[in-house]
């Protein structure tokens, strides 16, 4: 129990601070929980009328005699007790309706709002959480592992604060009719405590084995549906198939065995509390032997020791699912224990918009676990300057434009932006200096204009046709059968890579950033299209301070300034007098 407190208690703690938005609703819940309990206590009272009263010579309880004065004959009675059965039944039945209705709507509130503030986390944090656990994992623990919080709350906390005010309530009625009986009953309680405690140990830990089995199961399937065109052209269907159906056979092992597990300890606990009963019906007996009881409170305290018992498997089951809801919920809560986007100073300088002139003093990167990143990097680039940047692939290009971007901060020295370090700027701020135009346009599932908008989604729909023409893309835009409304598709797949292209320098064009970032833009399209790219992509970069990778002569051949690297070092820095062939014949 000690484990289970020091453990659980800070995880369940938070929970109920993140549904705190919620509080007033789950009040409503515990509270149509906890009527339950008179409800319960009074149904065996029927029973005990008819048996007793009716077909016995025994009195009316005190309270019913005081509504019933007049009760003398059975009929009175039998009719009283039927009504009795008929109101609590219907009070019960309204009090489920009004409860399920509650619990659906918290528990579908709770999971929505839970799994909202992981995604806007998620999508804060750096990229070197993202390369190390992947798009798959993150997707798993919001969209799988955050329902656990409706879980906790709803079928979990609330059932156990109510099923302790029930066992009370139950043996307090049982302890005033007789003591022995209730005392025989309790018996068994520590051995269903220690059947739960060994159970939920075994419980979570096969519980998180079965969740790292479903992610990667999860992750064969994003990774088949990412690379479809490849797998199809390699004829490897059959192959991600099989590799599927491996992991997926570890995984529906591994849930068979935590369900055995479960399962047999269902049963043990089913049948301590059936050797309960059995003892208590046995000395019940007795006692109705010996006058001591009569057979219509023999029948109402069997009735109160099921109630006793129903608790109490309660208890002892919802402790064991617990285990497993907390497992889930101890993965979403990782993603909110991380560190969300890079430090900012407490002090941050706002940034309206930069001049682009950049520094790089003794600049020094390295990933996690990898000797990959840069080393000792130092240049200065006037503002409006036209930077190529040329290297084998590992040399350090990229690395070099996600510290710009400060995507990742140097492990050593200094990167300047108009004479100040880029650290003690606020980052949204520093990051709207900058457009980017990719190697592999990145395009959303809606419509075109929303697409080129999507850095400036107040933009009008001028602003966005003039982005457009600016970047030659107004002209098959138009030919399409719904011009700007036309839906790209999911990553752009309706368009072509040219046309993909395009539409990611109309967003730069909107944008209107003092800092262009162009990684390969014309690397993966033909001749023709290329020549239209790159006229628009010099007007582009007009007045801007762009850094280009680039291994193409034709894209470089405007560049003020070329930056060689080498395994992640800068050895050259070369200008426009020195001939640029031979320098693209090298890389």
């Amino acid at each position: 129990m000690k484990h289970f407190l020091t453990k659980k208690f800070p995880v369940l703690i938070r929970i109920l601070l993140h549904s705190r938005a919620c509080w007033l609703h789950l009040s409503a819940i515990a509270l149509l929980s906890l009527l339950s309990l008179p409800l319960t206590l009074l149904y065996p009272l029927p029973i005990k009328i008819a048996i007793d009263t009716v077909l016995g010579n025994q009195p009316l309880p005190p309270f019913v005699a005081a509504i019933l004065p007049a009760a003398h004959g059975g009929a009175v009675a039998l009719s009283f007790a039927i009504g009795l059965m008929l109101a609590i039944a219907l009070i019960v039945n309204l009090q489920g309706l009004a409860s399920g209705w509650l619990q659906t709507y918290v528990g579908e509130k709770l999971v929505w709002d839970f799994r909202a503030r992981l995604l806007n986390h998620v999508q804060r944090l750096p990229l070197a959480f993202h390369d190390r656990y992947g798009a798959t994992d993150s997707v798993y623990r919001i969209q799988h592992d955050a329902p656990a919080i409706q879980y906790v709350v709803v079928q979990g906390l609330i059932p156990l604060v109510t099923a302790l005010f029930t066992l009370a309530g139950m043996l307090y009625v049982t302890l005033r009719i007789d003591p022995g009986l209730a005392l025989v009953a309790l018996l068994i309680t520590p051995i269903l405590f220690l059947l739960s405690m060994g159970c939920s140990r075994l419980v979570r830990a096969r519980s998180e084995r079965v969740k790292e089995l479903d992610t990667t199961a999860m992750a064969v399937i994003q990774e088949v549906l990412g690379s479809i065109r490849v797998i199809k052209a390699f004829g490897q269907e059959g192959r991600e198939y099989e590799r599927f159906v491996r992991h997926s056979g570890k995984r529906a092992a591994g849930q068979v065995k935590l369900s055995i597990l479960q399962a047999g300890f269902n049963m043990l606990i089913g049948f301590t509390i059936a050797a309960g009963t059995a003892a208590v019906l046995y000395l019940g007996v007795q006692h109705v032997r010996a006058g001591v009881l009569s057979v219509g409170s023999l029948l109402v305290v069997m009735a109160y020791i099921a109630q006793i018992y129903q608790p109490l498997q309660l208890l002892t089951i919802k402790l064991t699912d617990l285990q497993t809801w907390l497992v889930s919920l101890d993965r979403a809560l990782m993603l909110l224990d991380q560190t969300p986007e890079i430090a900012e100073s407490a002090n941050a300088r706002s940034l309206v918009r930069a001049v682009g002139r950049f520094e790089l003093r003794d600049v020094s990167f390295q990933y996690h676990e990898t000797s990959c990143g840069l080393r000792n990097i130092s240049f200065e680039i006037p503002a409006g300057a036209r930077v190529g940047i040329v290297g084998a692939t590992g040399a350090g290009k990229t690395t070099l434009l996600n510290l710009l971007m400060r995507f990742y901060d140097p492990t050593s020295g200094q990167v300047l932006l108009d004479g100040v370090d880029i650290r003690e700027y606020r980052i949204a701020d520093l990051r709207r200096q900058f457009a980017v135009v990719l190697q592999e346009p990145v395009l959303f599932g809606a419509s075109i204009a929303e697409n080129i908008a999507y850095g400036k989604p107040d933009a009008s729909d001028e602003e966005i046709v003039i982005a457009a023409k600016s970047a030659c893309a107004h002209e098959f835009i138009t030919n399409l059968s719904e011009q700007y409304d036309t839906s790209a598709g999911e990553r752009g797949t309706r368009l072509s890579g040219g046309e993909r292209q395009r539409i990611s320098l109309a967003r730069a064009f909107l944008r209107n950033s003092p800092i262009l970032i162009l990684d390969e833009p014309t690397s993966s399209v033909d001749v023709q299209t290329e020549a239209s790219i790159l006229q628009a992509t010099e007007a582009l970069m007009q007045g801007r301070t762009t850094f280009m990778i680039a291994h193409r002569l034709n894209t470089l051949k405007t560049c003020d300034t070329i930056l060689v690297f080498d395994q992640g070092e800068l050895v050259d820095i070369r200008h426009p007098a020195l001939d640029l062939a031979s320098t693209a014949a090298g890389f």
